[in-house]
């Protein structure tokens, strides 16, 4: 198995790929190619790809962890790029209405419409787990979720013409099974990584995790919560951390601290590689 990080917020030292506030990876495994969201635009992911000599038309499938811009705006240029019909696997409410209100109003969610998506690619709309290639799995829903990791990130939608929190019920991930043990993707974690990495046990039957590589959006959470999370992810067994994004540099250095040479930050261009 192989995961290439085809943008990320940081670009690395002395680099030729080009960063963006937003999350794109390539997962390879058994021949196949997925695509794990596509960034805030289309143009770094497609940049990058050329320097590494990945051609879009080589997708299998694209796989959308949840509505956010930074996760789903280069969506329609990539499938254009792709230049045939893929599946696209995502929560059924990914397309609501998601805006924040601070320092004003702004919609924050998939910068375009259902039937825009549909014009170029099958979507498929599941809150369930799904076995997209064998051994690599949509996490689904998160609907166990620990207490510590629940926190207002002050985004909203609407429901029955009434303005309510969004609890992001659409976060989901990848986890593969691999000889080594599980690796687990994911996005922004909107729904609490510790919870996340249980889940993916559960539905796994694994218990050895080799890696869990994504943003953790720790950004702004308190010292107490980071430092929790990093416990959990020792009592998990968790072997190698590899974060950015959303998780911020206080969650970070946490991290490093705890995990030494485990601990990896991603940076656009970077590949991880699993088993033989």
């Amino acid at each position: 198995m192989r995961v290439v990080v085809l943008v990320e917020d940081y670009s690395g030292y002395e680099s030729p790929f080009l960063a963006q506030h937003g999350v794109s990876f390539l997962i390879e495994k058994n021949g196949r190619r997925l695509l794990f969201d596509t960034g805030q635009s289309a143009y770094p992911v497609l940049y990058n790809m050329a320097l590494l000599g990945i051609k879009p038309g080589s997708m299998d499938y694209i796989f959308l962890s949840h509505c956010h811009y930074d996760h789903t705006g280069g969506l329609l240029e990539i499938l254009k790029a792709i230049g045939r019909r893929v599946p696209v696997i995502a929560h059924p409410t990914i397309f609501r209405r998601h805006f924040v209100t601070r320092p004003y109003l702004r919609d924050v969610g998939i910068p375009f419409r259902r039937e825009d998506v549909e014009e170029l690619a099958e979507l498929y709309l599941t809150a369930e787990p799904v076995e997209i290639v064998e051994g690599i799995w949509s996490t689904g829903e998160i609907r166990d979720r620990e207490d510590f990791e629940r926190a207002s990130i002050g985004v909203y939608t609407l429901k029955d013409g009434k303005v309510v929190e969004d609890e992001l019920l659409d976060d989901m991930s990848i986890v593969a099974k691999t000889e080594e043990g599980l690796v687990v993707v994911s996005g922004c974690s909107h729904a609490g990584i510790v919870g996340i990495v249980k889940h993916a046990k559960r539905l796994t039957g694994e218990e050895r995790v080799r890696a869990v590589i994504g943003g953790f959006h720790l950004i702004d959470a308190s010292e107490g919560r980071i430092k929790r999370t990093v416990e959990e992810f020792k009592k998990l067994g968790v072997e190698e951390v590899y974060t950015g994004h959303c998780t911020g540099l206080r969650a970070e250095a946490e991290f490093m601290t705890a995990y030494g040479e485990n601990f990896h930050k991603l940076h656009s261009g970077m590949v991880i590689e699993f088993g033989r």
